[in-house]
């Protein structure tokens, strides 16, 4: 559908501070939203749902078809449901707990800044009082101390921190618990092992390069059971409420949406699917390792970059945290400025709230040429911000 390199993207030599002559031929590096797909441009969207209600047949169409295409990308089972939410991931999470919490006891993870909003979400708006489980950035939890009687809340990949978890054994089988998995960052990236994994949420901005706003639940049969069975003691808002008569509102489920969605971010992610879909699940994956593995390179070669996840088998493909020696926040952000100006990449400095350093995306939108030609550019803004 796209070509997937660009001839001006070719991996340029380390130039020890000098300002290399190559450029990334697509300086889009933001962990989110991401880069749009190779070849995007919003003259190849469809446009005739546009100005028609989402609740027309075509619109009906549009949204299944959306639907349709994450399920096969995902390799998700029939047992799962997935549905298109307001709110973009962090929506489709707190409808997650707002509508199943409380009928439990609840374990929270938090090794990053979205686990943190998670915990706080259920201590001081829920009031659940749960069992929290903290790391440092750069850290995973002990995940051997979950007690899966509990509901558990965790992120699958931590996309402020790079630190994912790395499969999901850790997760029982015979758990009484569900699993609320965020997996913004990891869907499309990572071979989710979906019968680990009762709730999961995400967000077309991530791993698609998609627009925000709009979120996706998926609800495997246990949550269902929990939603059809359970009623929280706390009022729902109309945006949050997923049964109706005590069963499960499956229009949701079928495109038929709480509210009014934006049909031209549905086409943009349909576009972006169908690009997905041209490579497959496992070339999705497979571009991912191969900008990751890029990346590792050039940290490799230079004594002043580090990863932020010392830990590689918990440290993730996407978004990728480094540490720069002695930087602080001011040198980070003069890096990101001096890199932008020279439009060689974009919006690549760390969270806000993670310790300083840089962030640079590698999901499958992202040509592996382009993370290659990064290398010196790095050098030349780390060796010119410290000047």
């Amino acid at each position: 559908m796209t070509d997937q390199t660009f001839a001006d993207a070719t991996t340029a030599p380390k130039t020890d501070g000098a300002k290399p002559a190559t450029k990334p031929a697509r300086p889009h590096f933001s962990s989110g939203p991401c880069a749009k797909p190779p070849g995007y441009d919003p003259a190849k969207l469809a446009t005739d749902v546009l100005g028609r209600s989402h609740r027309s047949k075509l619109g009906k169409q549009r949204l299944q078809y959306c639907i349709d295409l994450m399920r096969e990308l995902l390799r998700l089972p029939d047992t799962h449901r997935i549905g298109i939410v307001p709110g973009s991931d962090t929506g489709a999470y707190e409808m997650a707990m707002w509508t199943m919490l409380g009928a439990r006891p609840v374990t929270a993870l938090a090794w990053e800044s979205f686990g943190e909003g998670w915990v706080t979400d259920a201590v001081k708006q829920l009031k659940i009082d749960p069992t929290v489980i903290r790391a440092d950035y750069g850290q995973l939890p002990d995940l051997a101390r979950v007690d899966w009687s509990n509901d558990v809340l965790f992120t699958w990949n931590g996309t402020t921190s790079g630190v994912r978890v790395p499969n999901g054994d850790w997760i029982a089988d015979d758990r009484e618990g569900l699993s609320f998995a965020d997996a913004t960052s990891g869907v499309f990236a990572y071979d989710l092992p979906w019968d680990k994994i009762d709730v999961a949420t995400f967000s077309w901005q991530k791993v698609l390069g998609g627009e925000g706003a709009h979120g996706v639940l998926i609800l495997g049969p246990r949550a269902v059971e929990r939603l059809e069975s359970y009623t929280p003691a706390w009022p729902l808002p109309k945006v949050f409420r997923l049964v109706s008569k005590g069963k499960l509102s499956e229009g949701v489920f079928k495109g038929e949406t709480i509210n009014t969605p934006s049909m031209l971010a549905v086409e943009d992610a349909i576009w972006a699917l169908e690009w997905a879909k041209s490579l497959g699940a496992g070339g999705l994956i497979a571009r991912s390792d191969a900008n990751a593995a890029a990346l590792d390179r050039i940290v490799a070669d230079r004594d002043w970059l580090g990863h932020l996840a010392e830990d590689e088998a918990s440290r993730s493909k996407t978004s990728v945290c480094l540490t720069v020696a002695g930087a602080d926040e001011s040198l980070i952000k003069k890096m990101a400025s001096l890199l932008e100006m020279e439009g060689a990449a974009y919006d690549i400095a760390g969270y806000r709230d993670a310790p300083p350093g840089l962030r640079i995306w590698c999901g499958a939108t992202v040509n592996t040429a382009d993370i290659e030609a990064l290398g010196p550019w790095l050098d030349w803004a780390y060796a010119s911000a410290k000047a």
